[in-house]
């Protein structure tokens, strides 16, 4: 026999400003052990789009790169109205996706900003290799900052060094958490009153993982 949907309530928000930065992290942390070990919730989607209609109250805000292969949803067993997801090649940070998480925390409520990275990561072994082609050369200098910041790495400097790549994906979800911070006294504000935290984290394309950074202060 089929499994019953689980017809999840839709977070009110009540609910959501009972939620501490550290009960959604716990939250998140907890979806990606059942993500990872096959365990995901089957939901009544038709019923939470029914109920999340009239409103949302979403847990957390997540920046994730473009890749296919990241479903952000899904990565942390999160329902509909759980999270909003803000999505661009390389994961960076910009004026665009900065007004994105201010809406997200001091408009809608949400108590976590992560910035989520991935290894293999595309965007980020073509910012390694200098890659000009179209838009994508603007596009990739916001990645150029976490590829200098290994100035002095004594190893191959190249897409083709997995070791590098992965030490330059991890540098740019730290330089995107600076940038975020130090670009928005909103977000700055809401961090100091304990309000919300700005976390980072990396995602295993191998394991389904996701591995949490400890953020960078803001400079």
């Amino acid at each position: 026999t089929q499994p019953t949907p689980l017809v999840e309530a839709v977070l009110t928000a009540d609910q959501q400003a009972k939620l501490t930065p550290d009960d959604v992290i716990s939250l998140l942390k907890d979806g990606n052990a059942r993500f990872a070990n096959g365990r995901l919730t089957l939901r009544d989607h038709s019923a939470q789009v029914r109920a999340a209609a009239s409103g949302q109250y979403p847990k957390a805000a997540v920046l994730s790169c473009v890749d296919s292969r990241v479903p952000v949803e899904d990565v942390f067993d999160r329902g509909i109205g759980d999270v909003f997801v803000a999505r661009v090649a390389g994961n960076f940070e910009n004026q665009d996706i900065t007004g994105s998480m201010e809406f997200a925390t001091k408009v809608a409520g949400a108590k976590l900003v992560l910035v989520m990275g991935h290894e293999h990561c595309g965007a980020v072994k073509g910012a390694i290799d200098n890659v000009k082609l179209g838009n994508l050369t603007a596009m990739l200098a916001n990645i150029t900052p976490a590829v200098d910041a290994f100035a002095g790495y004594a190893g191959d400097k190249t897409s083709k060094n997995p070791e590098f790549v992965h030490m330059v994906a991890e540098e740019n979800v730290r330089i995107t958490i600076r940038d975020m911070l130090a670009s928005s006294e909103i977000l700055r504000t809401l961090v100091a009153e304990g309000k919300v935290k700005v976390v980072g984290a990396m995602y295993d394309l191998d394991s389904g993982v996701v591995t949490m950074l400890e953020p960078r202060p803001a400079q």
